[in-house]
């Protein structure tokens, strides 16, 4: 590991190659304004990672034809790339995109990360984003790192040796936080009647917004209560001092917090830094279904753009245009389903626009990506209910979920979903 200036660290990217980024709240900033800069003397250089915190100058329009973004999952930072024609949407299923790496269907000529300082036998920790960083350096052929105080040292698969990094950048910066979201009544409710689906010793799954939120407020009188998610989230803080997380009745991992990435603020991070019970794993281990059906118990929670009266979800898109991705939702919804005793949710709002816009709808606008299929559903839950969907006809699963639309739109939906024939005769 060779200390160098940011300018000089990105100073022998060439035209044509491809960078990775790692992502999260572990965004390497200050790499990533290098990168931007150097880039901009370049042509066709490609630029890899999921979503990233922060400003995204490599995504600036005076950049195009210089940088082209190929997003594993789309953040809030390039929407706008996308919907122009800068960058391009990548699917795939977030347990999946290692492999890509390793089969070296994405090449990757320089990884730029985030790391904590090495310690006295020389390691750095990733911090707070495994992920799919960890097999992006492996077959990177240059790893520049920005070297950070304020990265948490984290646990498990979370350590590169000084030696795996080429050329170092000293920052002294805060790590990007997130807040935690405001929880609505709607939320709340929503979150009340998933926690009451929830038995003590489950194994959790949850992402970050207000119904996760919401439903580890609703869990706080549970017990031993595990964890095995892609994402950890300040609401699992409040869980483990609680009690409610114990890890104790966990069929893999006893005792420990299996997570991905780590999104939050830095109460949060104080938690998992130098913590044993936090165990940072590569998302081809968090999500492989043959490891999340091993949790007897494990109960998945994911999130809807949209439900279709047949049950398929989009969580994706808003009809053509693209938010945010496939990311880990079918990987949890099908290792839930899988297990003895699991339950796979998708949790949503009733409405959106101010109620004016139902999201049970008799059909996915167009364009609208599929994330899960109407087989894989099984659970849907809305602030007016829960809709058992598994092992119900196309007409009976119609009928429960009209049944946890708002009661403003359910006698549009029912004579809708009759006139498109969902309903039968």
């Amino acid at each position: 590991m060779i200390d160098a200036t940011a300018a000089e660290a990105l100073a022998s990217l060439e035209s044509g190659q491809t960078v990775f980024v790692q992502g999260g709240c572990a965004t390497p900033t200050v790499l990533l304004e290098s990168l931007a800069e150097r880039a901009a003397t370049l042509e066709g250089v490609t630029v890899v990672h999921l979503h990233t915190e922060g400003p995204a100058p490599h995504l600036a329009p005076s950049l195009a034809g210089h940088v082209r973004h190929a997003a594993l999952f789309v953040g809030a930072n390039a929407r706008e790339a996308i919907a122009r024609g800068q960058a391009d949407y990548v699917p795939a299923l977030l347990g999946d995109v290692p492999a890509l790496f390793g089969r070296g269907v994405i090449p990757v000529d320089l990884a730029l990360v985030h790391l904590s300082p090495p310690d006295r036998a020389g390691y750095c920790s990733l911090g707070t984003s495994i992920d799919i960083t960890m097999a992006a350096v492996r077959v990177a052929r240059r790893v520049v790192a920005q070297i950070n105080p304020n990265m948490p040292r984290t646990h498990g698969d979370a350590f590169l040796h000084r030696r795996q990094v080429d050329l170092a950048v000293e920052v002294d910066a805060p790590i990007h936080e997130i807040e935690s979201p405001p929880i609505s009544d709607i939320e709340r409710t929503i979150g009340e009647r998933i926690a009451a689906l929830v038995p003590d010793g489950a194994t959790l799954q949850m992402g970050i917004g207000s119904i996760p939120s919401a439903v580890a407020a609703g869990l706080k009188g549970k017990r031993d209560l595990g964890i095995h998610t892609e994402m950890l989230t300040d609401a699992v803080v409040d869980l483990v001092e609680h009690g409610a997380v114990t890890g104790a009745k966990k069929e893999l991992n006893l005792g420990k917090i299996v997570t991905s990435f780590v999104m939050g603020s830095r109460r949060l991070y104080d938690f998992i830094d130098d913590n044993p019970m936090i165990e940072m794993r590569p998302v081809d281990y968090t999500n492989d279904v043959s490891v999340i059906r091993r949790f007897r118990r494990m109960v998945a929670i994911n999130s809807a753009i949209e439900v279709d009266l047949t049950g398929q979800v989009c969580a994706d898109s808003f009809g053509h245009r693209v938010y945010s991705g496939a990311g880990g939702q079918l990987d949890f919804l099908r290792g839930a389903a899988l297990a003895e005793d699991g339950r796979a949710i998708i949790a949503l709002p009733s409405t959106a626009a101010g109620g004016k816009a139902s999201r049970i709808v008799v059909s996915l606008r167009p364009g609208a990506g599929v994330v899960t299929t109407r087989a894989h559903v099984r659970t849907v839950v809305t602030e007016w209910g829960v809709a058992e969907l598994h092992g119900r006809c196309l007409r009976e699963r119609a009928r429960a979920l009209i049944g946890i639309a708002h009661p403003d739109h359910r006698e549009r939906l029912t004579a809708e979903a009759r006139v498109a024939g969902v309903l039968g005769a």
